[in-house]
């Protein structure tokens, strides 16, 4: 039996492409895609999922795996799956998000902790909200989902030279109007409660002048904000779930996005 150089190419391309769209997929997505991760089993685990996915997926485009519109395929699917995982990085930025939101309000704005996601500072709060979903995202199998939707991902939009339309950039372009809106929700009851609090503060010093309302209100309404933590932590999980069901549909807009 000959083996002929095309032949070898296009078993090369039925996984080499598809590796592309999944590689960029868990390069891009919250704790997958993380520092935290060494690359080789980031690189590992894609080739894992490729190696049992590519077999499903059917004929790839009989295009020379070395000529332009191979390497125009390659930019498509790290396009798609770099895209993709920048979505599912917006349902975890709401909840940093908020958590800001929180800190600034109750005066812990000024504590904060190194994110392993993003490599940057960010404030106690929002790395308690962060960590409680993480572990609600493992618990609840959002990580299979994800492999699920990228396995499904080339049905609706198989490996061609054409990737995902403008419009679905523009729609992601959007998305973070919808990341903004979440987060306000998130941080809402916090944000009002200790509001309260430092209304009745300015309505003591305005009773009682000479009460020291800096060395008083300040420690007070920090801990009436780890109260209000405590009280509307598990709150949390419902957002959670409706806000990780909107970013699943949201990403199948996206993949079905006429241009």
């Amino acid at each position: 039996m000959e083996i002929t150089e095309s032949q070898i190419g296009t078993w090369i391309a039925e996984y080499f492409w598809p590796f592309c769209r999944i590689g960029a997929l868990f390069l891009a997505i919250p704790l997958i895609g993380t520092r935290s991760v060494p690359q080789r089993i980031r690189i590992v685990l894609a080739l894992s999922v490729t190696v049992v996915v590519a077999p499903l997926l059917g004929k790839m485009p009989a295009v020379e795996l070395l000529s332009v519109d191979s390497w125009l395929i390659v930019i498509q699917q790290l396009l798609i799956g770099l895209l993709l995982g920048f979505v599912v990085q917006l349902l975890f930025q709401l909840f940093i998000v908020g958590g800001q939101m929180v800190a600034m309000q109750n005066g812990l704005g000024f504590s904060s902790l190194v994110d392993p996601t993003n490599g940057l500072s960010v404030a106690v709060i929002s790395q308690i909200y962060l960590m409680t979903v993480n572990l609600v995202f493992f618990t609840l199998n959002g990580h299979l989902a994800l492999i699920r939707f990228i396995v499904d991902s080339f049905q609706y939009l198989p490996v061609s030279t054409s990737g995902i339309a403008p419009d679905g950039y523009y729609m992601v372009i959007m998305h973070a109007v919808w990341m903004f809106q979440n987060a306000v929700l998130l941080s809402l009851p916090a944000v009002t409660a200790l509001l309260v609090t430092n209304l009745s503060f300015g309505v003591m010093s305005r009773v009682a002048p000479q009460l020291n309302i800096m060395s008083v209100g300040f420690p007070m309404n920090m801990v009436a904000g780890v109260i209000v933590l405590w009280v509307t932590l598990p709150s949390l999980l419902p957002l959670y779930e409706r806000t990780f069901d909107e970013t699943m549909l949201f990403l199948l807009e996206v993949l079905k996005a006429d241009g």
